[in-house]
């Protein structure tokens, strides 16, 4: 008969745990064996949900040390077996807590959980700045997004504490996507750790584009790639030209006033402006234009907006929601920039846009296991 496993106490040392202090999870967790009679043959430490630490026991059986962090703010049970000069098995078992991070680092998924256009990207807003390489690879090694159908996506840094994520081409129409983090309780950098994080789960709908041609004077509308309706506008004059490039739909006011005062232009005009889809956050919006209806398919003569008649405003401003595609081509304007006044994610190569993700790559798979504007959907 085996014999009974003594109380190896007095045959074992813990470094940084026991007593009434918290282990910390900066310093690996160590074993060591005292005296010449005795030594370790095995160490079994796990937190609360059952994960193991890592380790290596020397040779020797006299010590043993973890070979990756601890996890800040969490409980750990630590199971020790050795034997003595004859061999008689000893069982050590102490449980043992963390020290609380000094500093945590919270992620905030955007935008709004809702029902979205097949351009909207995922934001990632840190409460603190991350600048190192490693550390930005451990972050984002932690944020997941996972689609039906599944696509190919990146996230890419755009500053210490943002991020964007989306796949190569815009979402399919009608996909669920699910953004969540695995980062409490990780090591980030020293002192810094990952706290809980609140999942968000997007959908979008039809795949709806406006192509605006500033050259045409003509936007088309296509659904799913079908063209449901062509409408004569105007945009921008010369001096005033539109940005060219991919935007997409910020927010939807039925009305909003627009003044020659926000664009540099003193009190040359003051007009409550109604059925406004925004694209930008510096002002440009596609919005009804009565006054310029004799203009509308024939020149452009707005300040940087897209204008058109009120019937067809209110048909745009009715069909399209946030997250919609909105390019312009043949403009004189200068290229919509990338993140600094709403969503021109798009106009970024696929090449540029993995070079600002930490590690290289990531992907969005269904079914297994990836300045932020805080949209409100729109249903």
């Amino acid at each position: 008969m085996a014999a009974k496993p003594y109380d190896a106490a007095d045959q074992v040392a813990f470094s940084g745990v026991g007593g009434s202090h918290k282990a910390d999870p900066d310093k690996p967790l160590e074993v060591t064996a005292k005296g010449d009679d005795s030594r370790i043959t095995d160490v079994t430490a796990t937190d609360s949900a059952g994960r193991y630490v890592r380790g290596e026991l020397t040779p020797d059986g006299k010590r043993w040390r973890s070979t990756v962090p601890l996890a800040a703010g969490t409980h750990y049970t630590l199971r020790v077996s050795t034997e003595d000069a004859d061999g008689a098995p000893g069982r050590r078992t102490i449980g043992f807590d963390t020290s609380g991070a000094e500093s945590k680092l919270r992620v905030t998924f955007g935008p709004d959980a809702g029902t979205y256009g097949v351009g909207q990207p995922v934001t990632a807003s840190l409460n603190a700045p991350v600048k190192d390489a490693s550390a930005r690879a451990v972050v984002e090694r932690a944020l997941k997004v996972d689609s039906q159908p599944a696509v190919d996506g990146v996230w890419h840094w755009v500053d210490d504490r943002t991020l964007h994520y989306r796949p190569r081409d815009y979402w399919p129409a009608h996909a669920t996507i699910d953004v969540h983090a695995n980062l409490k309780g990780i090591r980030v950098a020293n002192g810094l750790y990952g706290a809980a994080s609140k999942p968000l789960r997007l959908h979008t709908a039809d795949r709806l584009e406006a192509i605006t041609d500033s050259g045409t004077h003509q936007m088309t509308v296509l659904k799913n790639g079908q063209a449901i309706r062509t409408i004569p506008i105007t945009t921008g004059m010369p001096g005033f030209d539109t940005r060219n490039g991919i935007k997409v739909i910020l927010a939807k006011e039925s009305s909003v006033r627009m003044t020659g005062a926000s664009i540099g232009l003193g009190n040359s005009y003051d007009l409550l402006v109604h059925w406004a889809a925004r694209v930008t956050w510096s002002g440009e919006y596609v919005h009804a234009a009565p006054w310029s209806v004799g203009s509308q398919g024939a020149a452009n003569v707005s300040h940087g907006c897209t204008g058109m008649s009120n019937e067809n405003a209110r048909w745009f401003f009715d069909t399209v929601r946030l997250g919609d595609i909105v390019k312009v081509v043949n403009s004189h304007g200068a290229m919509m920039t990338t993140f600094d006044n709403g969503f021109g994610d798009w106009n970024m190569a696929w090449d540029k846009w993995r070079a600002g993700s930490a590690v290289a790559s990531a992907r969005a798979d269904g079914g297994t296991t990836a300045e932020s504007a805080r949209l409100r959907p729109q249903v």
